[in-house]
């Protein structure tokens, strides 16, 4: 256990120091076994590394929320095939980091469509561009600007757009029957979240983000998270208020040592955020969190 945690935080480590948005989001490992859980109206999840998938299988058709790696979409696929062999109507993907769209290429001439927000397909094909990697990726082939429905057998599924957050195109996906909703990563369940400012990201508007969700979503919403401390990536409303809690306590904290005279160097020495419970640092973001929330406030 030991050594696994230590591999995991130095493949997170060296991610940081490469400052390849990439690399960082391949470093959020969540566990070395996958696992499949259904949880209710056939709605289920899958997770390995990366950020978690969701999927609904019909004897109609399949949708799936996300891909994370190319390697682990294949174990997903071979996993899916056994539960139920039919076509997948559509691949949704929260937002275009690494491991929600790495696993994309696995789903061609497999999926009909690939569906994501219209900011979520131009900051996936940006990347790519940067990175030479236009070949290995697969792209969505329908965009949508606010919202975005479909049916798949018994299941409606409404793709939502509520503004800038984690990056400035996540978009949260509602199995409407099911009432699961798919967060993606406007959802670091007790750990110091990942934010994407190249990616037009905010952590002030990501608060507000999260209360949209709450008023959209009613008590009986079981929210599926992109990432989880201790793999815990379902739940409820009072999980994305411990979320908005850090951004607030981590902004009140930046904020106040702005107005004491700190420079920047000194505030990017802060070793904890204060007042925000067992939430934990487990990806080494704490310098990144400081940064962003100094760049919003100064």
């Amino acid at each position: 256990m030991q050594r696994r945690n230590f591999i995991k935080k130095t493949a997170i480590t060296a991610s940081l120091i490469g400052l390849s948005t990439k690399e960082m989001i391949a470093a959020f490992l969540q566990q070395p076994a996958f696992k499949i859980m259904m949880l209710r109206n056939d709605v289920g999840i899958f997770t390995e590394k990366g950020g978690t998938i969701a999927f609904y299988i019909s004897k109609k058709g399949i949708g799936v929320i996300d891909a994370q790696f190319p390697d682990t979409s294949k174990h997903f696929i071979d996993e899916l095939k056994k539960l139920q062999d039919k076509p997948i109507n559509y691949l949704i993907n929260t937002h275009h980091h690494g491991d929600h769209t790495g696993g994309n290429i696995s789903f061609k001439g497999i999926a009909e469509h690939v569906v994501g927000h219209e900011n979520c397909l131009s900051n996936y094909q940006r990347v790519a561009a940067e990175q030479h990697s236009e070949d290995k990726q697969l792209f969505q082939d329908i965009t949508f600007k606010d919202s975005w429905k479909t049916k798949v057998g018994n299941e409606s599924i409404k793709a939502h757009y509520f503004g800038a957050g984690h990056t400035s195109g996540d978009a949260l996906i509602h199995f409407e029957h099911a009432n699961i909703v798919h967060l993606g990563d406007l959802m670091f369940n007790k750990v110091y979240p990942f934010i994407d400012k190249k990616a037009g990201a905010s952590f002030t508007n990501w608060i507000k983000v999260l209360d949209k969700a709450q008023s959209t979503f009613d008590k009986d919403t079981l929210f599926v998270f992109g990432h989880g401390s201790n793999n815990q990536v379902t739940g409820g409303k009072e999980d994305l208020k411990g979320l908005q809690n850090y951004i607030s306590k981590l902004l009140e904290q930046v904020g106040a040592a702005i107005k004491q005279g700190k420079s920047k160097e000194e505030i990017l020495k802060i070793t904890r955020i204060e007042n925000v419970g067992e939430w934990k640092d487990e990806f080494h973001l704490i310098q990144a969190n400081l940064e962003a929330a100094y760049a919003e406030l100064i």
